[in-house]
């Protein structure tokens, strides 16, 4: 088959509730024939608060889930329509060859109204000679200079639901004083084809993807390609976690706390993000249940993101910007390798901001993230930056061990503590800064309600964390599964 010229087609699909209780994702098959070089999908449907359809695409080499070909892009519910072509394609989809056979767009049944839903599908097929698009090449950094490091490890741009072009969140992040930056954009990695070619001693980024489903978000960082996102039953976690490994990568759960809890089955995690925005947006949720999950075994790093939606234009920094928290890790070199085994290794903590405070753990002299055999007292130093008059709190698996006020903005607190419970961590909590630290994210809601579940009474009673450390673990720690 094949064809000269466009090539219109029209298909309207019937979307049910009953579709929607049978699996989150509905294929709708078509045939592109030979010589195709650019396909348009334009979708219309009415949408309201309880009608919402995602949009996807995957050519002929996709399988059931977990496929490891075939993705050609996905909008989720931020654009109604794209194209792919050989040369070119929209943000968030991936442009190259157009084999022939039968291709799926995929719809997403993110919600259905008990009534179900006409959805228009218009396809427009056109063969003009294009070229082949082929990546820039991906830049090699490796800055041999040892030392602390700060960047993000959660952001997005217009690849999928933020407004901003990677070009002003690179930017960004360069006025934001950030050393390194996951760009994890919802369910695609097609951002890459900016930010491979771009990283530098002054910035480097690490491959990102946000696995995004209806039950929880995963990131997924430095795999080699695209993670497929579609799981459709509980258990499909553990196969996700398995491609992520497969494919070199780290498998982290994001914001474990209202709106959008983790409530897959946990797999064979590598890092936590513990700390999404700003404290008030309910990281005390996510701290519990990092701590849960510490108790009964697991290792896994604490991690923090922004989750910053880039705007279209730059944006002055603030409370909830890019940046805020920031992870902040000890790298023998500035690489994306050394940032990925850093972040595995718990090497680093957690700050509110680029300018937030330094905390860093040891105990007799076992740095954060590795085993200390258990027996006897411990000797635990913590290094402090810029939190006088705040407090330093010491938690193992039974809460609260030891705490103490913060003297001067450069301090090294050194304690005799007996063995900890299974772990222990550190976090400086706002004493002296509270007040103005309460004040600026209040300032910088401009009249916004308050975030999903977060309540007055929270922001007046909750501890406000300025810095959270990861973990030294009591003898080697087991992980479970």
């Amino acid at each position: 088959m094949s064809f000269a010229g466009r090539h219109d087609q029209a298909l309207t699909v019937r979307v049910t509730a009953a579709d929607a209780a049978a699996g989150p994702y509905l294929p709708v098959p078509v045939e592109i024939p030979a010589g195709t070089t650019r396909i348009d999908v334009a979708m219309a449907y009415a949408k309201a608060g309880d009608c919402i359809i995602d949009l996807g695409l995957m050519d002929p080499r996709a399988t059931g889930f977990p496929s490891p070909a075939g993705f050609r892009g996905w909008s989720g519910g931020a654009r109604d329509s794209f194209f792919v072509a050989t040369d070119d394609a929209t943000p968030g989809y991936v442009p190259g060859p157009i084999p022939p056979g039968a291709w799926t767009i995929l719809l997403g049944l993110y919600r259905v109204p008990s009534g179900g839903a006409e959805v228009a599908l218009s396809i427009q097929l056109d063969d003009a000679a294009r070229p082949l698009w082929s990546p820039e090449p991906a830049a090699e950094v490796d800055d041999p200079i040892p030392g602390w490091y700060r960047g993000d490890l959660h952001c997005h741009t217009h690849h999928s639901d933020a407004k901003g072009a990677p070009e002003v969140l690179h930017e960004a992040a360069r006025r934001a004083g950030l050393r390194f930056l996951a760009v994890t954009d919802h369910n695609t990695i097609t951002q890459r084809r900016y930010f491979a070619p771009r990283s530098s001693k002054d910035l480097v980024f690490i491959r990102g993807e946000e696995v995004t489903t209806a039950a929880g978000h995963a990131n997924v960082f430095g795999a080699d390609s695209w993670i497929d996102f579609r799981m459709t039953a509980p258990a499909d976690a553990h196969r996700l976690a398995a491609m992520v490994h497969r494919a070199g990568g780290l498998l982290s759960i994001n914001h474990d706390k209202p709106p959008i809890p983790w409530r897959h089955e946990l797999p064979m995690l590598d890092c936590m993000e513990v700390w999404q925005s700003h404290w008030f947006t309910g990281n005390w949720i996510s701290l519990a249940r990092y701590d849960e999950r510490l108790r009964a075994g697991w290792r896994i790093s604490l991690i923090g993101g922004s989750d910053w939606h880039q705007p279209a234009a730059l944006a002055p920094p603030g409370p909830l910007g890019l940046g805020r928290p920031t992870t902040a890790l000890w790298l023998p070199e500035l690489s994306e390798a050394a940032v990925l085994r850093a972040v595995r290794a718990g090497r680093g903590y957690v700050t509110e901001g680029p300018d937030g405070p330094h905390l860093s753990i040891t105990a007799d002299g076992v740095p954060m993230g590795g085993s200390h055999p258990g027996e006897g007292e411990w000797m635990v130093e913590a290094e402090i930056r810029g939190a006088a008059g705040d407090r330093l709190v010491w938690v193992d698996a039974g809460g609260i061990v030891a705490e103490q006020e913060i003297p001067e903005d450069r301090w090294t607190a050194r304690l005799t503590l007996p063995s900890p419970d299974r772990f222990l961590r550190a976090e400086i909590v706002a004493e002296a800064s509270r007040d103005r630290l309460e004040a600026e994210f209040l300032q910088a809601l401009q009249g916004r309600s308050l975030p999903a579940g977060v309540t007055r009474q929270d922001i007046a009673t909750q501890p406000l964390r300025r810095a959270l450390s990861n973990p030294v673990y009591v003898d080697r720690g087991t992980r479970p599964g």
